[in-house]
């Protein structure tokens, strides 16, 4: 079994439904979701809107492997109404799920970054990832995730 965490955001439509409806799809898709953060809200990161965001971390028990943890992650959102971008840069969604760890795997692909790129730039990303897996030691920063400085 592969430790997979996840984050996830939503800023659009009933947030806390979206985010309850992602988490379930997890759970019958994926593999069994462990742990869960509470859910935080925050403003947009890396583009305007008059939309706040409400984000989540999960934990997921899966035997997937990281490109088909993708593709179904894909799905989800898809199937959430989630559309995919049209140009450069950031957009308003009803879901939106990275893949932040898999296990201590690091892939550099251009369609799959394990860690996620942006983890350490992120206080959304870090104060509910902090909340299930404060001792989780990222990879490639070769620190606990509460040790890491909030951006």
């Amino acid at each position: 079994m592969h430790q997979i965490y996840l984050g996830l955001g939503t800023n659009l439509g009933d947030k806390n439904k979206n985010l309850d409806a992602a988490i379930k799809a997890l759970s019958h898709t994926i593999g069994k979701v462990v742990k869960v953060s509470s859910y935080h809200a925050s403003e947009p990161w890396g583009f305007e809107s008059m939309h706040s965001f409400l984000n989540a971390a999960a934990c997921i028990e899966s035997e997937f492997s990281p490109e088909e943890v993708l593709q179904l992650v894909k799905r989800i959102e898809k199937e959430a109404g989630r559309k995919r971008k049209s140009g450069n840069g950031y957009e308003d969604r009803p879901i939106d799920i990275d893949i932040l760890f898999y296990d201590d795997v690091i892939i550099d692909l251009p369609e799959l970054k394990i860690p996620h790129p942006h983890i350490a730039d992120r206080d959304f990303v870090l104060t509910p990832l902090s909340e299930i897996a404060p001792d989780l030691v990222h990879p490639v920063l070769k620190r606990k995730i509460k040790d890491l400085p909030k951006p």
